[in-house]
């Protein structure tokens, strides 16, 4: 994944700098870099993965600025050949082509990338940082000011912690230069719906996500599947492996007694012809992993610790057992098409409503989950439904079509692919179920049972008084809290609020935020 860190400041001294890049060495591994600029200090730590020499290390310099970029900037070959009528490059590396853009675009070239980032640009001319996000927040950015009022950048909160009195999440699909954020791009914010046949609709996404797919198969490094044995995951893999003409490399998880996705991804994987592993934990795996999960998420949220339990572990196993260095996964689907919440929609408007917030939102639940997981574990993370193009076409579509009138969720998007017969119906049109209970319904018992044991009634309620913002109202995410608060104190703002739910739906004011506990949920842990 890479890390990146700077600070706007000459006050900072090179070893308190390596001391605070060094917090996320685990994003990159490979080989660390720190450059003084006029301005202070900026930090790359890399894991190979486009340009794997020595020459694709950054910062990367041109004329007196430098730029360092955690991100995969997806068709940059051919940009490159034109841009090597003017500029040298030293590398295979993607995000060489950066400063060369940057020279010819200046701001306005963030609105050019079709890329997962977050980068920092020392600027030459302005003498100060220029920094900036993908627009939906797949590449991880965080910001906060020092005590001399310097502002600092970096990938995860962990470094800034003792350097900022506060630290706050990078907006996505924003810069910040001269002084103050600026937007350039909203992929939520749509505009006119596409007012199309459901046939076309269903081509244009079919076409899309296997673009989508094909252009995160370009690295230089190995490259393995997360395979839940749901729809999404299922998707990207068939794509993938009908691109590539060889098998896949998938990974599946589940607990040792009931694990629900096991059979389902087994399922998937014969029949696609991939190169499968089944990856299996215990009780006593999943407490265990807690605090890790919790320090490694920098995150409270109930729905996040419990996905992230699985996906950690997962990652762990092929960190440690294979040469895999990038994952895909099927992430951010959900939010577009609908959760089985959303089946409680009183309208169409108010389903775009919410996929919109969701959207929006996005970097602090799901996105983070799959970057942290997969990232600690020193491997890349890629999310073939986050593509760009995909994403705006997506939230265009009329929410009529999109809302739940054939009791299948994802109804569009399942249907995009029933004629290519590359899944079979017994997946393709499985119904939901969440990730965190599909590892096993036994996990969210075990968390459930380990926060029961920590606090009487009376502890519980003595001790959630105590939080002002978002307070704990489970023995369970009492637990989270405080575990949070352990590792990252006084900074629970960073996470907008639970994962919940819309409970001003009829059928959606419930206490957890698990699937699990809806009218809907029927077979789907079945």
């Amino acid at each position: 994944m890479c890390s990146i860190m700077g600070v706007e400041s000459s006050k900072i001294t090179q070893e308190e700098f390596d001391s605070l890049l060094s917090r996320t060495a685990s994003r990159g591994p490979d080989m660390t870099k720190v450059v003084f600029t006029p301005r202070g200090p900026l930090g790359f730590e890399r894991l190979s993965i486009m340009g794997l020499t020595d020459s694709g290390m950054q910062p990367f310099e041109l004329n007196g600025n430098f730029v360092v970029c955690n991100g995969e900037l997806y068709g940059f070959r051919p940009i490159k050949r034109r841009l090597e009528q003017r500029y040298a490059f030293k590398s295979g590396s993607d995000c060489e082509i950066l400063l060369p853009l940057y020279e010819e675009y200046g701001l306005e070239m963030f609105k050019t990338l079709d890329a997962e980032f977050a980068l920092i640009i020392y600027d030459a001319k302005r003498n100060s940082f220029v920094a900036a996000r993908d627009p939906i927040g797949i590449r991880p950015l965080y910001y906060g000011f020092t005590g001399d009022k310097s502002i600092a950048f970096a990938s995860e909160p962990k470094n800034l912690i003792g350097l900022c009195e506060t630290i706050m999440p990078f907006p996505p699909g924003h810069y910040w230069a001269d002084g103050k954020f600026s937007q350039y791009a909203d992929p939520a914010l749509i505009g006119q719906f596409t007012m199309s046949e459901e046939a076309h609709v269903c081509e244009k996404l079919r076409r899309l996500l296997i673009d989508g797919v094909e252009k995160r198969l370009d690295a230089d490094a190995p490259i393995g599947f997360l395979l839940s044995g749901g729809l999404d995951s299922s998707l990207v893999c068939a794509i993938a492996q009908g691109i590539l003409k060889k098998p896949i490399r998938t990974f599946a998880i589940g607990m040792d007694i009931d694990a629900i996705d096991l059979k389902y991804a087994r399922m998937a994987a014969d029949y696609i012809g991939s190169e499968h592993t089944e990856v299996i934990i215990s009780e006593k795996d999943v407490l265990d992993a807690l605090p890790a999960v919790v320090e490694l998420l920098a995150s409270w949220d109930i729905t996040t610790i419990r996905a992230s339990i699985g996906m950690y572990l997962v990652c762990k196993y092929i960190h440690e057992n294979t040469d895999v260095r990038v994952l895909l996964t099927g992430e951010i689907s959900d939010e577009l098409f609908g959760y089985k919440y959303t089946d409680f929609a009183p309208n169409a408007a108010a389903f775009q409503e919410e996929a919109e917030k969701r959207i929006r939102e996005l970097h602090m639940y799901d996105v983070l989950r799959a970057d942290r997981c997969i990232s600690v574990n020193s491997l890349e993370a890629r999310v073939p439904f986050g593509d760009l193009k995909f994403v705006r076409y997506a939230m265009s579509i009329d929410p009529e079509l999109k809302m739940n009138t054939h009791n299948m969720g994802k109804y569009l998007l399942r249907k995009a692919f029933a004629d290519d017969r590359i899944l079979p119906d017994e997946i393709l049109w499985r119904q939901k179920a969440a990730f965190s209970d599909a590892v096993g319904h036994s996990m969210v018992s075990d968390l459930k049972a380990l926060a029961e044991r920590s606090y009487t009634d009376g502890q519980f309620r003595e001790k959630a008084a105590q939080y002002d913002y978002c307070p704990p109202f489970t023995k369970e995410s009492l637990l989270y809290r405080e575990l949070f608060e352990r590792f990252y104190p006084g900074q629970a703002r960073m996470i907008k609020d639970y994962w919940m739910p819309n409970k001003s739906w009829p059928g959606c004011n419930v206490d957890d935020p698990s699937a699990r506990v809806l009218s809907n949920y029927g077979a789907s842990g079945v």
